[in-house]
């Protein structure tokens, strides 16, 4: 039974992950659950943590902080509204409360953090250099700025790896999903994808030869506090399949992506997402999308002569 209500609570998630941008009624998200709507917001928090209504607005805020920064021609309050916020003034004051700064601030000072977006604070109240504010609104990073992510943030060398921009598919998986921190453990992967497999063997889903395994990131991980951060670890399957237990569906949506090809070492992870973002992207004449990335495994490392693992990195993207 507890699966069953894990099965409930998360295609609530997934039905508020695409419809941030709509009006979410509790009555409408307790239909999507199958349960009353006099247990449904009870049910939620006890299951994710959090109140219903402040999940919402966490995601939202998030949201709209990672637009601000891969946006920058985008005004305030056309994030706002594209967010699910019904004013301005609504956003400007959850905004505030969140990080401790106006959205304006947020968006000049990106450059200067080096940690965690969500808890750092505004100290000097001082916006960016002319060159800087010149440079987010082109969309584009001058050279000092690349120096600075680059000093910061290691990356892999441009000539080791390919990026291509192709339309995709729309892709229907399964998936067994985590909530929580998930940088630095080694097994948590290998965990839940056993779980999947396990539940995927005895129906016969191992057998398809166009079988892709991925793994889906659903929040942003320099904004989203470590214990909020959600990935679903996922696999191909027939529309018509029947999950249960810990197991969902979703549809990763199709559409424009830039789809970075790597051969790497298990823990050159963050390096490879780093290029991909840090110096392909901005010289691309693309920006980032809203729909999810995800990372598409392309081997078994153990099969690998020198253990590494080839992967593809699909970064969701539409014109600058």
């Amino acid at each position: 039974m507890q699966n069953e209500y894990t099965v409930r609570i998360n295609r609530v998630i997934d039905f508020i992950d695409t419809h941030l941008g709509e009006k979410l009624q509790l009555a409408d998200l307790a239909r999507v659950a199958t349960f009353s709507p006099y247990h449904f917001h009870r049910l939620f928090r006890a299951f994710t943590g959090e109140p219903l209504y402040r999940f919402i607005q966490r995601l939202r805020i998030e949201k709209a902080a990672t637009q601000l920064v891969e946006r920058p021609r985008t005004s305030v309050t056309e994030v706002a509204l594209d967010c699910g916020f019904s004013s301005s003034s609504s956003f400007a004051r959850a905004f505030k409360e969140h990080f401790g700064e106006s959205a304006t601030e947020y968006r000049n000072a990106v450059f200067g953090r080096e940690s965690k977006i969500s808890e750092i604070k505004s100290k000097t109240g001082k916006t960016q250099s002319k060159e800087r504010q010149d440079a987010v609104l082109r969309g584009g990073y001058p050279e000092s700025i690349n120096l600075l992510i680059k000093g910061r943030n290691k990356m892999l060398d441009q000539k080791s790896y390919t990026v291509e921009v192709k339309t995709v598919e729309e892709m229907n998986v399964a998936y067994v999903r985590h909530t929580g921190p998930y940088k630095g453990d080694e097994n948590l992967f290998s965990d839940l994808f056993n779980r999947l497999c396990t539940w995927a063997g005895p129906r016969d889903l191992l057998a398809d030869p166009d079988l892709k395994m991925l793994a889906v990131y659903h929040d942003n991980p320099d904004v989203t506090d470590d214990k909020n951060l959600r990935v679903s670890v996922c696999m191909t399957v027939p529309e018509s399949t029947e999950v249960s237990g810990e197991v969902g569906s979703m549809i990763i949506p199709g559409g424009k992506y830039a789809i970075g090809h790597f051969e790497i070492n298990a823990d050159q992870y963050e390096e490879a997402w780093n290029a991909l973002y840090g110096n392909w992207l901005p010289s691309s004449g693309y920006q980032p999308d809203d729909r999810p990335p995800f990372e598409l495994y392309r081997n078994d490392p153990k099969n690998h002569p020198e253990g590494k693992h080839i992967v593809d990195i699909y970064l969701p993207v539409k014109p600058l």
